[in-house]
């Protein structure tokens, strides 16, 4: 394992257990969040990532996220670090050679493969929680709720739609039920919220 400090804070290449800097405790509830490397086109999905950020830090729960410095990514980082909360990175080195890897973060788990990226914050979630994003963020999505469907975890995976922007989605999934390909107890298990805090009311993290 390779370890190196940057400013008190952890960044370590691995995927083994978390290290700690000496200056962090870890909360005892953690949320994965997936969301998108671009701010799009509504001011609106930025603010709302400020305010998860901020919101996760005020009530002491941990942010585990993809470990970049762009985006909505950054947004939810940002925020919660200046609140004083307690943020995990993960990223693949792919992305740490491209310089947007976010070295203020609590700790940063550099890693070998998106694949393990993945499974590195799913294991240390205690839930699952969904911004706005493109191919990446539904590709996070659906893979934990794939997971979930076989009994995998028993973890909540939330999608916070804001301002619409999942309706269409929504509108296709309840589609998938009523032609026969998703079962309607599976397509329950994706929650959906529009404000930050019925969120964290559904995934019982208040």
């Amino acid at each position: 394992m390779v370890r190196k400090i940057r400013d008190n804070r952890t960044v370590i290449e691995a995927q083994t257990s978390l290290m700690l800097s000496p200056s962090s405790t870890p909360p005892a509830r953690n949320i994965a969040v997936f969301c998108a490397s671009a701010d799009g086109a509504q001011p609106i999905y930025r603010v709302v990532a400020e305010e998860l950020g901020s919101t996760l830090a005020t009530h002491n729960i941990g942010l585990i996220y993809g470990g970049a410095k762009v985006g909505l990514m950054q947004a939810v980082a940002d925020a919660c670090l200046a609140l004083g909360g307690h943020v995990i990175g993960v990223i693949p080195h792919v992305l740490v050679d491209l310089e947007v890897a976010h070295h203020g973060v609590s700790q940063l788990h550099v890693v070998d493969t998106m694949h393990t990226r993945k499974a590195l914050m799913a294991e240390k979630a205690d839930a699952f929680l969904i911004l706005p994003g493109g191919f990446g963020t539904l590709e996070e999505m659906f893979e934990v709720l794939a997971w979930q469907t076989l009994k995998l975890h028993s973890k909540p995976t939330l999608l916070l739609n804001v301002n619409g922007f999942y309706n269409k989605l929504l509108s296709f999934l309840d589609h998938a039920v009523a032609e026969g390909m998703l079962r309607q107890k599976n397509r329950d298990n994706l929650l959906v919220a529009t404000t930050v805090e019925d969120a964290l009311r559904q995934l019982a993290l208040p």
